[in-house]
């Protein structure tokens, strides 16, 4: 019993721990922020922006393929499948967009945050900058979260971009849904104010925790490479979870505001 109490007051005690330095970390790099170069920042932001394109985009339009043909066929039980496009653009634009693109962005462009400072801290590029005189937060860790910053607000806006016409294709070339009743509704019933902006403050929230979580893991790595293998496995992990929990969060704060 009492070594049983011991453990679970060390993991207790580890947890509070690692929050501590996360949060000093973030209190850092947020005060670094000021001094971060333009092109470094544009640097990232096609870095981690452009090269995860692809994915996002392919798994939008195979969402709204989803998304186009299960709400079809429960809409037309009720004689209602001329709201299909109202459906769907509700579901990417509050929900499905911000989320899955916030959980790709964490397995895609997350994970190479994480390895690449990791590795430069492994491979004391870091310390070698400390030595010269250089701050490392600020030349490398502040353009890379101000890229995760601004590329996941267009990422998870290309996303429901693309799932909207993967489900009209769907519904209208592929089904036969009248085209005109698909757009005319979505264009009546999403309000750019509740809907749009909702969705648009879930990505900016999701991309500075992700990025956060990213750098924070790379940045406190084990100067292995186990150390920075294990590092790039809680990002994943952790950025997930804290994404799905931040979502929760904010769409109780959004109904009960609405």
């Amino acid at each position: 019993m009492r070594a049983m109490l011991t453990a679970v007051g060390r993991l207790v005690v580890s947890i509070f721990r690692r929050i501590g330095r996360f949060g000093l970390f973030t209190c850092l790099l947020l005060s670094r922020l000021g001094g971060a170069k333009l092109v470094p920042v544009l640097q990232q932001i096609h870095f981690i922006g452009n090269y995860s394109l692809l994915i996002i985009a392919v798994s939008g339009l195979f969402v709204g393929f989803v998304l186009g043909l299960q709400g079809y066929y429960v809409l037309v039980t009720y004689g209602s499948e001329q709201a299909l496009g109202t459906m769907v653009a509700l579901s990417l634009v509050r929900e499905l967009g911000p989320v899955v693109t916030a959980l790709l962005f964490a397995g895609r462009a997350g994970t190479a945050l994480t390895a690449e400072i990791g590795f430069m801290r492994a491979g004391e590029q870091l310390a070698a900058m400390e030595m010269m005189g250089v701050d490392p937060v600020r030349r490398v860790l502040a353009p890379r979260f101000i890229g995760a910053f601004i590329a996941m607000p267009i990422l998870a806006a290309i996303f429901s971009a693309v799932g909207i016409m993967g489900a009209w294709f769907v519904g209208v070339e592929m089904i036969g849904t009248d085209s005109g009743a698909f757009w005319s509704q979505m264009q009546s019933s999403v309000d750019v104010w509740s809907d749009v902006l909702n969705g648009g403050i879930k990505s900016v929230v999701f991309g500075v925790a992700v990025g956060l979580i990213a750098l924070f893991h790379g940045y406190c790595a084990r100067p292995t490479p186990d150390g920075v293998s294990r590092a790039t496995t809680s990002t994943v992990v952790i950025s997930s979870l804290m994404v799905l929990g931040l979502d929760f969060m904010m769409t109780a704060w959004m109904f009960t505001t609405v």
